[in-house]
Formats: structure tokens, sequence, C-alpha cells
């Protein structure tokens, strides 16, 4: 079974980076658009960003629009997520997923999800 696995999370203080970074077991999701969703506490799973399975095409959530940069290496099976001048909101449980394009990821539609890493920013 091909599973994602996040990596990255940590508690950092506003305005600090962090990267993000999400390993596929298999070659499979290579041809799968990537994206990032997050949950907060008490909210419901957000989508982030998407990146097309060539890299050529990205799209994000407005709220990280400019902050965050979602970028992928398909030789190494992975998919990243720059995350620039956090702020508090940003604190929440991160998600990779793979799926069939940007737009069923921005809908929340994916064949595949990982378990998520931590993300909390200190005000």
């Amino acid at each position: 079974q091909v599973q994602l696995v996040e990596s990255g999370g940590g508690m950092v203080q506003a305005g600090a980076s962090l990267r993000l970074s999400c390993a596929a077991s298999t070659r499979t999701f290579n041809t799968y658009a990537k994206g990032w969703f997050r949950q907060a506490p008490g909210k419901e799973r957000e989508f982030v960003a998407a990146i097309s399975w060539s890299g050529g095409d990205t799209d994000y959530a407005d709220s990280v629009k400019g902050r965050f940069t979602i970028s992928r290496d398909n030789a190494k099976n992975m998919v990243y997520l720059q995350m620039n001048s956090l702020k508090y909101e940003d604190t929440a449980v991160y998600y990779c997923a793979a799926g069939l394009g940007l737009q069923p990821l921005r809908a929340g539609q994916a064949a595949n999800w990982g378990q998520g890493t931590q993300v909390t920013v200190s005000s």
C-alpha cells in the first residue's frame, strides 16, 4: 500500500519559517497532483496548497499566498511546503495528500492521505 509520510513539523515563534516534507513510499503517485491540508483544533480540515504532477502549476489558499511555497521532486518521490512568516493562526496538523488534479485537491478529494505533522506557532 502506498504511504505518504510527513515530517518537518515543530514548534516555532511567529515570524519564523518551517519546511515540511512528504515522502511517498513508491513512485506510483509521481503522476498525481500533490497537496497540503491542515486542521486546527475544533476546525475542519482546510486546503493549503497543491502542485500538479509536473510541478508546473500550483494553487494556494488565500490565507497562505505569498508566505508558503509548494514544490516537488519526483526523482525523490518528495513534495515540500516551505512556510515563511508563520503566524499563530497557522497552528494545525498538516497533512500531505495525492489527488487527480489541482481542482479535486482544492475540493478535498484525495486518493491518499498522510498521517499528519504538527505545526505550532507561538505568538
